[in-house]
């Protein structure tokens, strides 16, 4: 049933090579200049943040959307919060295969990490946030994260807080309704924007040759020759895309799942969509287990093999698992101080609903 797929992962895998010009295999150990140049071609250095010209950034969206992304009055029991589910300690997730929100439910899906997240080209592994801007406006109506029935009751528990009226309009000046749900969206976007986590694999790619060890260029060899890097490309390595997950087996029989999650389709209830997710970014993977939608998987080592085995056909050795693990070691950034560092939020008691 799925091998009529393989094709497709076959053809992407080739047209990777037929960019970058490659008339033979990166092999682990190849010339360090014509490693760096399929690099180059197949990735890009992380951006030191991820502003548009839409999706400004202001010093103070930022310290507001900070307090926000800690602010946990505004649920519907007054214990959820987007840290909650995303600590900086791990990264931006929380280590669970499923968080739990609001009144102890457990979310659907993994808590993807909120680090370069707003790099991507839509959000969750179904795609059903186009933005980080939109995950944190409908996050407030959702029945398993903050639990609000409206945006006027999360709003009206945010407003009771005396503290947060002036740093509204502090944000968005001039706004005559500034404690609003478009401007919680804009404040916790603007502080995850700045969430960028660059690490030893961007000073290499900047010419920096002793940034990365001989076993992290030997497993970036063999992430690209296995074929890795037809799905987890661009800056983020990945993020960018949807890919069935299961192409050359059924995940659940790789990953021992025990609810086949039918990924796009769980939203559109199109057929093209049945079994399509979004290319998870691998920036910080090394930090991020468990992994996959539900994480059914614990450790890095047996993701590479379920990716290699679902994906490609393929079956690594201890080697090559051990190789691609270390170049993927190298895409963890140091978790910037302002999130590492909890804010202090304006005093005031939670107010329940009426």
């Amino acid at each position: 049933m799925t091998r009529r797929f393989l094709p497709l992962a076959l053809g992407a895998i080739a047209a990777v090579a037929a960019l970058i010009g490659l008339s033979a295999p990166v092999r682990a150990g190849a010339d360090d200049d014509a490693l760096l140049e399929t690099a180059r071609a197949l990735f890009a250095p992380l951006p030191t943040d991820y502003a548009t010209a839409e999706r400004p950034i202001t010093p103070e969206r930022v310290a507001l959307g900070r307090m926000l992304f800690h602010e946990t009055r505004v649920s519907a029991d007054g214990a959820v919060s987007c840290a909650r589910c995303h600590l900086a300690a791990l990264h931006g997730t929380d280590g669970l295969p499923r968080s739990i929100g609001v009144h102890g439910k457990a979310l659907p899906r993994n808590a993807s990490t909120v680090l370069n997240t707003a790099g991507q080209f839509v959000q969750h592994f179904g795609g059903n946030r186009a933005d980080v801007e939109e995950q944190a406006a409908r996050a407030l109506l959702s029945p398993f994260a903050y639990g609000n029935p409206d945006h006027a009751t999360a709003m009206a528990r945010l407003a009771a807080i005396p503290g947060y009226r002036p740093l509204f309009e502090a944000a968005f000046p001039g706004d005559p309704d500034p404690v609003s749900a478009r401007n919680w969206s804009l404040a916790i976007g603007a502080f995850e924007r700045t969430l960028a986590t660059p690490g030893p694999f961007d000073r290499w790619l900047a010419g920096d040759t002793r940034a990365l060890s001989p076993s992290a260029r030997a497993g970036l060899a063999t992430f690209v020759e296995t074929g890795c890097a037809a799905c987890h490309n661009g800056p983020l390595l990945g993020g960018r895309t949807y890919q069935r997950f299961g192409i050359t087996m059924d995940y659940w029989q790789a990953t021992g799942s025990e609810r086949v999650d039918q990924g796009r389709f769980e939203d559109t209830k199109n057929d093209a969509d049945r079994l399509m997710f979004k290319v998870p970014p691998l920036r910080n993977i090394a930090r991020t287990a468990p992994y996959f939608h539900d994480g059914s998987v614990a450790t890095l080592g047996d993701a590479i093999r379920v990716m290699a085995r679902t994906q490609l056909g393929r079956t690594p050795g201890d080697a090559d698992v051990a190789r691609i693990e270390a170049f993927l070691e190298a895409l963890t950034g140091e978790v910037p101080a302002h999130f590492r560092e909890a804010p202090t939020l304006p005093p005031g008691a939670f107010t329940a609903a009426r």
